[in-house]
């Protein structure tokens, strides 16, 4: 069963990765025996997470600071990445934002931040880094869009248009590069999170309204903990996984079920 989701050897790249579930699988697919190369503004940190990644799982590591919304700051990071490793086999489109606040409420500004971080910047690494992996005729693309991507919600005081927006926008622009680049061996994919403990959520998921509400709205009754995300980033990052293609996969403990 080992070779099914071993990953020794793969380069996989994951922005976002200073914190939360960006951390947190680049983790999971280090310990699958993946190098890997962390992204996000914040370079000390990222350094610090890479270092302790290549020690916990003897592999190599690179972290790279990038803002997802310069083009500049992607291409740069996909030079880097291929001057060090010569290839990209996953990458893990992880970085994003999140503006809550009414509709009516939102200005342009927001809206347009919105989109340029989780929509705009999403495509940004994919189109970068999807051009080195349709040189090499193989890669592995996993979009982190959200179950907000594939409904609405009716939370008072967690109003988030324009995160629906542009997370519903990332769920189609999975299945359009899905669509466009499988001939080239590359497979697009999505995982919509419901909601998971992070250092930004934590403390809104511990209240006791919270888990009221949890236990109201989700199957499972309660939200994602830590290392829950990992199997289904390691299922899609797999060389075995050639067939899966164009998929949104909700792992929401059956919210978006009902």
């Amino acid at each position: 069963m080992k070779e099914y989701f071993d990953l020794k050897n793969n380069v996989a790249v994951i922005t976002g990765a200073s914190t939360g579930l960006g951390l947190q699988m680049a983790h999971a697919l280090a310990k699958c025996g993946s190098n890997v190369v962390l992204l996000a503004r914040r370079e000390e940190l990222i350094k610090e997470n890479a270092n302790k990644i290549s020690e916990l799982y003897n592999v190599k590591t690179l972290a790279i600071r990038c803002d997802i919304t310069s083009t500049t700051d992607v291409q740069n990071a996909v030079k880097k990445t291929i001057d060090t490793f010569g290839k990209v086999d996953i990458l893990v489109n992880n970085a994003g934002t999140g503006h809550v606040g009414k509709a009516e409420d939102i200005t342009d500004e927001q809206f347009e931040n919105e989109v340029r971080i989780d929509l705009t910047g999403t495509f940004k690494c994919a189109r970068e880094f999807g051009k080195e992996m349709i040189k090499a005729n193989y890669g592995r693309i996993i979009n982190i869009a959200s179950m907000y991507g594939l409904v609405g919600n009716m939370v008072s005081g967690a109003e988030a248009t324009p995160y629906h927006a542009a997370k519903g926008g990332v769920v189609n622009l999975t299945r359009a590069l899905a669509a466009e680049w499988g001939k080239h061996g590359i497979t697009v994919n999505a995982i919509c999170p419901g909601y998971f403990e992070t250092p930004l959520t934590k403390e809104t998921l511990e209240t006791e309204w919270f888990k009221e509400y949890a236990k109201s709205t989700i199957p499972v009754g309660r939200y994602g903990h830590t290392r829950e995300l990992d199997t289904t980033v390691i299922f899609l990052s797999s060389k075995m996984s050639t067939y899966v293609n164009g998929v949104n996969l909700p792992v929401d403990g059956g919210y978006t079920c009902i």
